[in-house]
């Protein structure tokens, strides 16, 4: 009997050093760190503000939808047709400009009772849409409705704390999945959290294509160099200006350091060190961020501006960011799209493309940038999910 408890307490004195291992222990320094947590008052919308919003010379600005809800993310048909999803709700709208006058002015249902409903995609004549668990399609009929609908995949890695899924085909012809963390910082029991997959053409198998990225929601392929890239949103909890955000170049089988580096493989030194060596010996095995933003911006959607052909030819290699904004800094950051620009293959600067939510003294706003869709037509949509409204972006002739 002595020693089945003797055996008993080793096992669990086994499983408590287990799960504290999954969580992550303390690190052997303290550390200390000021936060803060500031929501800008909501301001609701009404047309007028829309003359706030700031584009560069030469473009033009619209709002050609509003009432929407929490609209998120966006893919557009052959015809023009803007699908949209709305995760609270669980469904996914159709739009269209039946009279060409540049505003939807014809709005259906086309999913209904998806739960969760997040990412959204247009591939061979489908419809893909994704949820934090599932991968769904549908065959996009002539009127735009959605027939042959099935379930292609539904053991994805739950939401939890990011529940955003974002699915995209690469030049590859196959489908791409980003995966947030299932937390704000922890050690992930699911090696599946904090990636990016990559799906075989069957969608019965997939791969962790890169790891160690928190919540890389929105990635696009650059199309000089067919590589891909995206905006990935840092940990909070640590300070009003770390960790930054970062803009990184997602290679095959990297690991970008998260939950215990950041941005150009620098330590987080409240993580505890990884088994059997220590965080600078493991920063180094690490892919570095090859631009930084101010923390705690937010990005959602990442998009090249490539098929907007009616946009000034210096726009057209170069990338749109939405970041959605800040709550845990205490001078505001993001609630606006801002253009990076590459040369050669290079992100080489950034500037404002898509601003004016934001009030000059950073106390309230009225809307949050999320989703972004360009038009075979070259127009550019922007989705807002805090007022339910879609812009319009277009060149001036």
């Amino acid at each position: 009997m002595k020693n089945t408890f003797y055996l008993l307490g080793v096992l669990l004195i086994a499983f408590n050093l287990n799960v504290k291992a999954q969580k992550g222990l303390p690190a052997k320094a303290p550390t200390s760190v000021n936060v803060s947590t500031f929501y800008p008052q909501h301001e609701d919308f009404k047309a007028s503000l829309v003359s706030k919003i700031k584009v560069p010379n030469g473009f033009s600005v619209a709002a050609v939808a509003t009432g929407l809800g929490k609209p998120r993310m966006m893919a557009i048909n052959e015809k023009g047709g803007l699908y949209i999803t709305r995760r609270d709700v669980g469904d996914v709208l159709m739009l269209e400009d039946k009279d060409g006058d540049g505003k939807f002015e014809s709005l259906k249902t086309v999913w209904s009772q998806f739960l969760g409903v997040h990412g959204i995609t247009i591939h061979d004549g489908y419809l893909y849409l994704c949820s934090d668990k599932v991968l769904k399609r549908g065959k996009i009929a002539s009127d735009g409705s959605l027939t042959d609908t099935t379930t292609l995949i539904s053991d994805l890695p739950e939401g939890s704390q990011h529940d955003n899924r974002v699915i995209a085909f690469g030049p590859d012809n196959l489908l791409y999945i980003s995966v947030g963390s299932s937390c704000n910082d922890c050690a992930e029991t699911n090696a599946e959290h904090a990636t990016l997959l990559q799906v075989q053409s069957d969608f019965k198998s997939r791969k962790i294509f890169a790891r160690g990225l928190r919540n890389t929601i929105g990635f696009d392929w650059n199309p000089e160099t067919k590589e891909i890239w995206g905006a990935d949103n840092g940990t909070d909890w640590r300070s009003d200006e770390f960790p930054p955000e970062e803009l990184n170049k997602i290679m095959e089988d990297k690991d970008y350091g998260w939950p215990r580096v950041f941005a150009k493989q620098q330590v987080d030194e409240t993580r505890e060190d990884p088994v059997g060596t220590t965080k600078a010996a493991y920063a180094k095995t690490t892919e570095p961020s090859v631009m930084e933003f101010p923390a705690h911006s937010a990005p959602i959607d990442f998009k090249f501006m490539t098929g907007l052909k009616s946009f000034p030819k210096e726009y057209q290699d170069d990338a749109l960011v939405c970041w959605h904004g800040s709550w845990n800094r205490k001078n505001p950051e993001g609630y606006k799209v801002q253009r990076i620009k590459f040369e050669n293959g290079k992100p080489t600067g950034v500037e404002d493309f898509f601003s004016g939510f934001l009030s000059a003294d950073g106390k309230t706003r009225f809307g949050r940038p999320a989703g972004l869709a360009l038009s075979p037509r070259g127009v550019l949509y922007i989705s807002d999910d805090e007022s339910g409204v879609i812009y319009s972006v277009s060149a001036v002739k």
